[in-house]
């Protein structure tokens, strides 16, 4: 089976997509910038600002899987974030290729994260494919630079995919364990209009997508990682006090407090567009989680997961 090499490893993706392919029987090995000795899955260590990367850890890669990047909508995007977000994708991306150019590897295949941000932080009756251009507001931006930097490695001729991912559905961590909080506590609600979309996927067919990346060698470009089934907010949180069984009465979450807290950053969460998965659903990949009532019911009342 081919070598793997995951960036971002630590993260909710990185983590679930590691196990993954070692259940499948792949060698799976990560870039961190700590070396953790008693690892399940062997670290290599990397600094992107001291320009410094193990190349043991490329030599004996067959594909190289870019996750790494600073979360986008923890925090206030200040000048400081802004920067901080683009480089952690950008600049570790070049200093992948720079060290590809200079040493002798065996890399097939660099498959790079990207958002759904590409299509901007903005609320439309359009259904945006792989085909639109980026948006012009800063996640757009983010994400041209970030695909920009991928699209680098066909100089080396190594095929280059990128998974332009929506609103992430697991358990234990990510969007979902924040937005079950209040409903738990039998006060979910919309927030904003609750008339805007969000492009969600579970995880596990995500990291099927990022498999079936590596396996197709027929897949390059930019594909949507987002289930066909489109969900306004309100529909979404309502669907979420369905499988939890809990009540959906309370007022809608104004505007203004979103923005208050998380200032231009509260615009993914007020904003969202449909986003299609036709062009995924064509290169042969089959959902397993189409419908977003049953993703909730696995990963809610699914105590293996």
């Amino acid at each position: 089976m081919a070598s793997i090499l995951i960036t971002g490893g630590g993260g909710l993706i990185g983590n679930y997509l590691s196990k993954k392919l070692t259940d499948k029987g792949y060698s799976v090995a990560v870039l961190a910038r700590s070396i953790h000795n008693h690892a399940e899955i062997p670290t290599y260590f990397w600094d992107i600002d001291k320009n410094e990367i193990d190349i043991e850890a490329l030599e004996s890669a067959d594909c190289i899987i870019h996750l790494a990047g600073a979360n986008i909508g923890s925090q206030r995007w200040t000048s400081k974030r802004k920067k901080l977000i683009i480089d952690s994708r950008v600049r570790s991306g070049q200093l992948i290729l720079e060290k590809l150019k200079e040493n002798k590897n065996q890399v097939k295949a660099f498959i790079s994260a990207s958002a759904i941000g590409y299509y901007g932080a903005t609320t439309t009756e359009k259904i945006f494919t792989e085909t639109d251009p980026p948006f012009s507001d800063f996640l757009g931006e983010t994400c041209r630079q970030w695909e920009q930097s991928a699209d680098n490695f066909e100089i080396l001729g190594i095929r280059t995919v990128k998974i332009r991912t929506g609103i992430v559905l697991a358990k234990q961590r990510g969007a979902l364990a924040k937005m079950m909080i209040p409903v738990k506590f039998g006060i979910g609600s919309a927030i904003g209009t609750g008339g805007q979309f969000m492009p969600w996927i579970h995880i596990d067919d995500l990291c099927g997508i990022y498999i079936k990346a590596i396996e197709d060698t027929q897949m390059y470009g930019a594909y949507n990682a987002v289930s066909p089934d489109h969900k306004t907010n309100r529909e979404f949180t309502a669907t979420l006090a369905h499988v939890l069984k809990k009540p959906f009465w309370f007022p809608d979450i104004p505007a203004f407090l979103l923005k208050l807290i998380y200032g231009k950053a509260s615009d993914i969460i007020l904003n969202g567009s449909r986003v299609s998965s036709e062009k995924i659903i064509n290169a042969g990949y089959h959902f397993k989680f189409q419908v977003l009532e049953s993703a909730l019911a696995d990963l809610i009342n699914n105590k293996k997961k």
